[in-house]
């Protein structure tokens, strides 16, 4: 399964990427300048062109380097995670995909152009966000839900999987 959970985590991250570089670069092709903003569903969601020197939603701005070595750390807790755990849940698995593929594309873009090109508003003062912004918060959500709420794991059960390493007393 190691093998399948890899390739499936791979292609889902992959799809993130894609998905996250094309809307960028299309973006900085439309909307030439920074704070250019055009409405695409009504007042719900509007395309607002910014560059972000921070982490998801704006946080901790001009901390280029440590994003990027946050972002090769978590990419590679996840490789570490599927070598060592070969995670079977399909839950599991996507949402290590969302994860990746959003640290990968943001990471892109901080290399590439020292900066992470944000463009999704949406109202209630909540800071505009793209694409591998989602992809990062959908999959810690999941993670965390599964965390709270996934079945319990064998030894929480009962049924202690590990082999038994005791002397017997003797």
């Amino acid at each position: 399964m190691r093998g399948r959970a890899a390739a499936l985590v791979l292609a889902i991250a992959a799809a993130v990427v894609v998905a996250d570089q094309v809307s960028k670069a299309r973006v900085r092709a439309v909307l030439t300048q920074e704070g250019t903003s055009i409405p695409v569903i009504g007042r719900l969601v509007r395309l607002t062109y910014t560059r972000n020197t921070g982490a998801a939603f704006g946080m901790l701005p001009g901390n280029r380097v440590m994003f990027i070595v946050v972002s090769l750390v978590v990419l590679s807790g996840i490789g570490a995670y599927l070598w060592r755990y070969r995670p079977t849940r399909t839950w599991i698995i996507v949402a290590l995909g969302l994860v990746a593929g959003g640290a990968f594309g943001n990471l892109v873009d901080r290399v590439a152009f020292g900066r992470v090109t944000d463009f999704i508003q949406i109202p209630f003062d909540f800071p505009v966000f793209n694409i591998a912004d989602s992809g990062i918060v959908v999959g810690v959500a999941m993670l965390v839900w599964w965390l709270f709420f996934g079945p319990a794991p064998p030894e929480a059960q009962g049924k202690d999987t590990a082999p038994d390493t005791t002397d017997g007393g003797s």
